[in-house]
């Protein structure tokens, strides 16, 4: 029995799926939506135990969350479209780019995860282990500096804590099953066979999804351009809206691209 995936849909025009982070849900996207809107047809989805869909009840792989973006894209009869994933939502949007190419004609990967070193494995594996022995409170409540500049926690202390509550609130076996799909899912020997002009965005000092990720992904995917936002961390969606949404607006808009270079880092200036 397949699960319920929830979804939103509003605009008109090229269809355009927006997938989520661990700990968010649909709402993540919805500034960014706001101006998509008006010239796209704009699906934002409720990854699996998260928002309005069902729960994770066991172990998951990116694979399984890819087939329920599948699922999203068949139910609102959308043969093929952009995808936009942030962080795990990255993840999934890789694997549904590699699992499924003909349902996807651009790629847009933001924060997104690709070749941990050894090093950043057994991070990744050790911060598996605090969510398992501490639960999804403890976890949060030392991501704040992962998630936000100095700055934005100093001048945007409400929208910090909301962040922070949305994740506690989130069902724990849910959050740890999705974590652990983000933590240790890594497609970057894949990459390769990504043949659709794709988007790379991360923050400078994001400690996940880190620039050296970003410039892999745009080195061995042939079609793709490379943005490392300065200053910024991991929630780029909440602190640098404008510019994200800037920069997906023009990449969806724009035609093909077919030098396969990996353009300088973005010096854009980032903005709430």
């Amino acid at each position: 029995m397949r699960p319920k995936i929830a979804y939103r849909r509003a605009g008109h025009g090229p269809s355009v799926l927006l997938i989520h982070g661990v700990g968010g849900d649909s709402r993540s996207w919805d500034r960014i939506a706001e101006s998509l809107q008006g010239r796209h047809d704009v699906v934002a989805m409720d990854l699996r135990g998260h928002g309005e869909s069902d729960l994770i009840a066991g172990p998951v792989d990116a694979h399984d969350l890819a087939r329920d973006a599948l699922q999203v894209l068949d139910e609102a009869g959308i043969r093929t479209c952009a995808v936009a994933g942030f962080s795990l939502g990255g993840t999934v949007a890789q694997a549904l780019a590699l699992d499924h190419p003909e349902r996807v004609d651009k790629l847009a990967l933001i924060g997104s995860v690709a070749g941990r070193t050894p090093q950043e494995q057994a991070k990744a594996r050790e911060r598996i282990r605090f969510l398992e022995e501490h639960g999804t409170a403890a976890l949060v409540e030392g991501n704040r500096e992962r998630w936000f500049t100095d700055a934005f926690r100093r001048d945007h202390a409400d929208v910090v804590e909301q962040r922070v509550a949305q994740v506690k609130a989130c069902d724990g076996p849910s959050y740890l099953h999705a974590f652990r799909v983000f933590a240790t899912a890594d497609f970057a020997d894949r990459l390769h066979e990504i043949r659709v002009p794709t988007l790379v965005v991360t923050g400078e000092h994001d400690l996940a999804a880190t620039g050296r990720m970003a410039r892999l992904m745009g080195e061995r995917i042939r079609d793709a351009e490379v943005h490392v936002l300065p200053n910024l961390r991991h929630s780029v969606l909440i602190e640098a809206t404008a510019t994200i949404t800037e920069l997906l607006t023009t990449f969806l808009e724009s035609g093909a691209r077919s030098t396969g270079q990996v353009p300088a880092p973005s010096l854009s200036a980032h903005a709430r």
